[in-house]
């Protein structure tokens, strides 16, 4: 299947400035795939080593010789390594002891040798046995696929051309089109099993099926822990759909458990964002820029990785999301304002925070900074678009300011905001932030 970090990998291949690669994210995104994919089409010879239960690999970073590690990996694999031919690749690097910290080595001693390492966001980042290498890395961040993957797997790639230009005109005569492969998308989510799933089969228990063994490979994960750590992990984890079922979806630890309190959840919750199984955004108190300066780090909300994960983990009926318009206004539009927040973390360069007041009902689901200007935005998940909250934050704010609503209903223009269809959040954001940056 065709991924769109497959141009960076390119880019990084091809730079001056080159240094080894890690390729982070959560379990079961498709990192060993790309790389893999990446590999053999780029490369003359691909060198593939899967460090989990890898008795060679364990032994591998014994010291820092390079010359030693490099003659050892030919041996083993029976391949030449070439710089400028070959791809070295490690996956699940976390599992073997100073596999992390090699890479500074093979930073300073064999630069020319393009080297990429896979590994799970946690096991990476909290490796407490070994220092990260600072500096001597280049990182991308891979996520599961976004609407516009799934259609390029959906074989749409005219579609896709046209999402890419934004060219609403053309696109208004595929809406009911778009908006049938928009349920599809929510039912499947973008980890790329369930979507392959999806397109050879349609078989929609067979996708459900799959879901379900991707969470319970989480659970396994959070098992891992001590009991009292991996119980409150469970229960924060468990909770997330009522949370985003609230009509304010601020997240609440008394949802988590009757008394709860945030300093004995806040690093089950941690560790869940440095798995990469949520993403945390936190109020900001004010629209001015940076917003990162007006953040307030005790209001947040909480969403999960994949929208497909979230329907398996509710529950919810497949024909529910397949057939008619129940996906986009169940749970009061949970699903698409978790949909909304995954296309928009994949674009990179924008900084994501919603808007509150706590003296008034005035609220806004995202507010984003992209390329020094701020973008209010606010997700409908049916076709009733009154947006009076964003009206009102839009005229009280700095001139100039423009709001984004994002809907279930074609694309439509104002003076003061644009409304463009769900299926175009992620090509509309990732234009309008190249757009401002090359004026």
């Amino acid at each position: 299947m065709d991924r769109l970090i497959y141009t960076k990998l390119l880019k990084w291949k091809n730079s001056e400035y080159r240094k080894p690669l890690i390729l982070l994210g959560a379990r079961q995104v498709g990192k060993t795939y790309i790389l893999n994919q990446f590999g053999r089409q780029e490369f003359d010879t691909l060198v593939y080593i899967n460090c989990h239960n890898n008795a060679f690999a364990e032994s591998l970073f014994r010291d820092f010789d390079m010359n030693r590690i490099l003659y050892d990996i030919e041996q083993q694999y029976e391949q030449h390594i070439v710089a400028g031919k070959t791809l070295l690749v490690f996956d699940e690097i976390q599992e073997v002891h100073n596999g992390i910290s090699s890479l500074k080595y093979f930073c300073e001693e064999c630069r020319d040798l393009h080297v990429a390492v896979a590994g799970s966001l946690l096991g990476i980042s909290l490796r407490e046995d070994e220092s990260y290498p600072v500096g001597k890395v280049d990182t991308l961040r891979m996520y599961p696929m976004t609407f516009t993957e799934f259609l390029l797997a959906c074989n749409r790639k005219n579609l896709c051309n046209s999402l890419d230009g934004c060219l609403w005109e053309n696109l208004t005569t595929s809406h009911e089109t778009l908006t049938d492969l928009l349920r599809q998308y929510y039912f499947c989510g973008g980890m790329p099993e369930a979507v392959q799933a999806w397109v050879e089969s349609r078989d929609a228990r067979w996708v459900r099926q799959i879901q379900l063994e991707i969470l319970d490979a989480y659970e396994r994960d959070i098992a891992k822990h001590t009991s009292v750590m991996a119980g409150r992990i469970h229960q924060v984890w468990s909770s997330i759909p009522a949370q985003l079922a609230k009509e304010n979806k601020k997240f609440i630890f008394g949802m988590v458990k009757k008394g709860a309190r945030a300093a004995e959840y806040e690093l089950a919750l941690q560790w869940l964002a440095d798995a990469g199984l949520v993403y945390r955004v936190e109020r900001c108190k004010s629209a001015q820029l940076p917003l990162k300066f007006y953040a307030d780090s005790s209001a947040f909300k909480i969403y999960l990785l994949d929208v497909g994960l979230l329907a398996a983990m509710t529950e919810t009926e497949p024909k529910d999301i397949l057939l008619g318009s129940k996906a986009f206004s169940e749970f009061k539009g949970a699903f698409s304002e978790n949909y909304a927040l995954e296309q928009i973390k994949t674009i990179g360069n924008i900084g994501v925070y919603y808007y509150s007041k706590d003296n008034s009902q005035l609220e806004i689901d995202f507010l984003l900074q992209c390329a020094g200007r701020v973008i209010p935005t606010e997700v409908k998940a049916e076709e009733n678009v009154k947006s009076k909250s964003l009206h009102t934050f839009v005229q009280t704010n700095q001139p100039g300011m423009k709001g984004l609503r994002v809907s279930m209903k074609p694309y439509t223009k104002q003076e003061w905001m644009e409304n463009i269809p769900l299926y175009g959040v992620e090509s509309y954001l990732k234009k309008q932030c190249s757009d401002i940056m090359t004026e």
